[in-house]
C-alpha cells in the first residue's frame, strides 16, 4: 500500500519536516523510528536538486517516500521534483481553486493533468524503455498533490480547493495562518481553530486527506479529522537533543 492509498483509506500517516539534514542516512533514522514519510523543505530550506535526488532515491529503494515542499507551484519545481523521485509535493500559500488546478496540472499525468513524460528517470526506477501507460498510471496512483492552507483566502476557498480533482490533501500551516488572521503566534486562538475546523470539514466532505503541521496540542484538538500528520522539523529535533544533553549532565554535578 502506498502512502497515498494508506492516507485516503482513512489511516493516519506520520512525518516531519527536513530543512538541514542532507545525508541520506536521515532516511534510515526516520524509517527505523516508525515514521511514514519525510517532507523536505524548499520554501525555507536550501536544498538543491542533486541533493534531493539522492534523498528521494534512497527512500524509494527502502520503500520510504520523500515529499517536497516546493518554493512555488511551477512546472520547474513540481514536475522536476517528481522526475527526481519525489512521491509528492506540498505547495505553500494555496488560496484558490485555480491555483489548485495548476498544482494538479504539473503533478499528474494525463488524463488528470499535463505533466511531461521523461524516460528512464527516478520516477520509473531508471528502467529504459517507454512503458508510458504503466508509468503514467503508477505515478498518478502514487503521487500526493497537497495544497497548504495558510491564509484567510485559502480558508475561504477550502471547499473549492478540496473539491479539485487531483488534489489529494490539504495541510494547514498554522504559523502563517495565525499571522494572516491577525493573531501572530496564537496558534490556539479560537478564530484560528474555527478556520482549521472549516478546512477539515471541506476535506471530509470531498474525501481528501487533512492535516496540520503543528505541535501536540493542535494534533490532539483535530485528532479525529487528521490523516496526514506532521510535527516538528530536524531543527527542533536537534535543538531538543542538544538541550537534553546539557540538562542531563547538569543533574549529575
Amino acid at each position: 500500500m502506498t502512502l497515498k492509498e494508506k492516507m485516503l483509506s482513512g489511516q493516519k500517516v506520520y512525518g516531519t519536516m527536513i530543512r538541514l539534514q542532507r545525508n541520506p542516512a536521515v532516511v534510515f533514522y526516520a524509517k527505523n523510528a516508525g515514521l511514514d514519510f519525510l517532507m523536505y523543505d524548499c520554501e525555507h530550506g536550501a536544498f538543491n536538486f542533486e541533493t534531493l535526488h539522492d534523498l528521494f532515491i534512497t527512500g524509494n529503494a527502502m520503500g520510504f517516500p520523500g515529499l517536497l515542499r516546493v518554493a512555488e507551484p511551477t512546472k520547474d519545481w513540481i514536475s522536476r521534483a517528481l522526475d527526481m523521485g519525489a512521491s509528492g509535493m506540498l505547495v505553500p500559500m494555496t488560496e484558490t481553486a485555480e491555483q489548485a488546478r495548476e498544482i494538479v496540472r504539473w503533478s499528474k499525468y494525463a488524463p488528470i493533468g499535463e505533466r511531461g513524460f521523461g524516460t528512464a528517470l527516478a520516477h520509473s526506477d531508471y528502467v529504459i524503455g517507454g512503458r508510458h501507460t504503466d508509468v503514467m498510471r503508477a505515478n498518478n496512483d502514487k503521487v500526493l498533490s497537497i495544497a497548504q492552507i495558510e491564509t484567510r483566502l485559502g480558508v475561504d476557498n477550502a471547499e473549492a480547493i478540496a473539491g479539485t480533482d487531483g488534489i489529494d490533501a490539504l495541510l494547514i500551516g498554522p504559523n502563517d495562518l495565525s499571522i494572516a488572521l491577525g493573531f501572530p503566534g496564537e496558534l490556539m486562538h479560537p478564530v484560528e481553530l474555527e478556520a482549521i475546523a472549516h478546512v477539515a470539514a471541506a476535506c471530509r466532505k470531498h474525501g481528501k486527506g487533512f492535516g496540520v503541521h503543528a505541535g501536540a496540542a493542535m494534533h490532539e484538538k483535530f485528532s479525529k479529522d487528521e490523516t496526514f500528520l506532521m510535527m516538528q522539523s530536524d531543527m527542533d529535533i536537534l535543538d531538543a537533543g542538544f538541550r537534553n544533553i546539557r540538562k542531563t549532565l547538569e543533574t549529575m554535578e
